[in-house]
């Protein structure tokens, strides 16, 4: 970043469930930048338990000096929440928003008494030989949502957008909790997504400020690359994502095999575990490779609660574009494959394939070549 952009975020290492869903294990960044130019904006605010560091934070950038403007992209309280504290600190700062983002600061914090800009769409705050250009930027991932273009700098300001878990400010592996993170919060908007990268294509872009994960410098196509390989519901790798849910371990040993056969035959694989791993990367990972394989058992005359609930968390983020196949298990009446196959019938542009194995409690011979078969008939995509 510019000399006259400084970071004021700060890291919550403690949080262990984002937005009460998401493991982070590595925690959270809440990011926050002051910009000091003839007028000073500081762009966001943090979670509300951390206000006070982060107000000074922005004590040690600005020493005597008041901020005029706080500029908020993102009304999620992670972002929102300590508007109150630094109004009190600052209060002949000017909160700037859109109609929306005042709306929603209402309900979250009641009538707060400030001084308040409403921008509109593709308007412009001039600080100096900084300025932003604001534009809209709805369900990406809330309707709120605006970003911020400097043109002096060549910044972005992209509120959720570009961000990661964890609390590293490198760049070191940032795909992999990008991508969870994507998919997790904004997996289900990739149209919005598609409408801001187009946006994006007008401004030239050197370095991008979100408010979660580290700032991206340089060359960015890597990055914008990816954001428009996941918004458009492509695969990002070939290979086979192989998601399953096992009661006594049968389902497990077929779901296994079919991943051995597979990269026997050189297919990159990586199975999934419902009962064990973190399900937001199980989600990650239908949607990074090309094929998907989904094993479950039978219960209840349905199928595992479990992998329901991952079927509908693909639905609900417009899962397509994907070739899939089942392993299906039921000691006496096997309806798994049957119930998964119409939890997936409103994804579009999915391709069934026609090999299946059906167990009937454990693993039996005819069941091995069943999973011979479905590698196959996987290698050929």
């Amino acid at each position: 970043m510019q000399k006259d952009i400084i970071y004021v975020g700060v890291k919550d290492e403690k949080i262990r469930l984002f937005e009460g869903q998401f493991y982070v294990p590595e925690g959270m960044l809440y990011n926050s930048y002051v910009i000091v130019d003839e007028k000073i904006a500081v762009m966001d605010s943090v979670e509300a338990g951390f206000a006070n560091e982060w107000i000074d934070n922005v004590k040690k950038v600005l020493g005597d000096k008041t901020p005029d403007y706080l500029v908020i992209s993102h009304m999620e309280p992670d972002h929102s929440g300590s508007i109150v504290k630094f109004v009190e600190r600052y209060p002949t700062a000017t909160i700037v928003g859109n109609d929306k983002t005042f709306s929603m600061m209402t309900a979250f914090y009641g009538e707060i008494n400030a001084n308040k800009l409403v921008v509109k769409n593709g308007e412009t705050l001039v600080l100096g030989k900084h300025s932003l250009l604001f534009t809209f930027a709805p369900m990406v991932h809330w309707p709120e949502v605006m970003v911020s273009y400097d043109a002096y700098a060549k910044t972005l300001f992209s509120a959720d957008a570009f961000g990661k878990f964890g609390t590293d400010l490198t760049t070191n592996d940032w795909a992999c909790e990008a991508r969870r993170y994507y998919f997790g919060i904004i997996g289900k908007f990739g149209a919005q997504v598609q409408g801001l990268i187009k946006k994006l294509a007008a401004f030239e872009i050197d370095t991008v400020c979100p408010l979660h994960g580290p700032v991206l410098e340089g060359d960015l196509t890597y990055y914008l690359g990816l954001y428009d390989v996941w918004s458009q519901y492509r695969a990002e790798s070939r290979g086979v994502a192989i998601v399953y849910v096992s009661v006594y371990g049968n389902t497990e040993k077929a779901a296994l095999l079919l991943k051995d056969e597979l990269e026997a035959a050189g297919v990159e694989t990586e199975a999934f575990d419902l009962n064990d791993c973190d399900f937001a990367e199980a989600i990650e990972g239908a949607f990074e490779f090309d094929r998907l394989v989904v094993a479950a058992t039978t219960y209840n005359g349905d199928v595992f609660p479990k992998m329901r609930e991952f079927l509908a968390a693909l639905v609900e983020r417009n899962y397509r574009n994907r070739v899939v196949g089942m392993i299906e298990n039921g000691s006496w009446a096997p309806q798994a494959g049957k119930v998964m196959t119409a939890l997936l019938e409103s994804c579009k542009e999915l391709t069934f394939i026609n090999s299946r194995c059906t167990l009937r409690s454990g693993l039996k011979d005819e069941n091995k070549e069943e999973i011979k078969a479905m590698a196959k008939e996987l290698e050929s995509f």
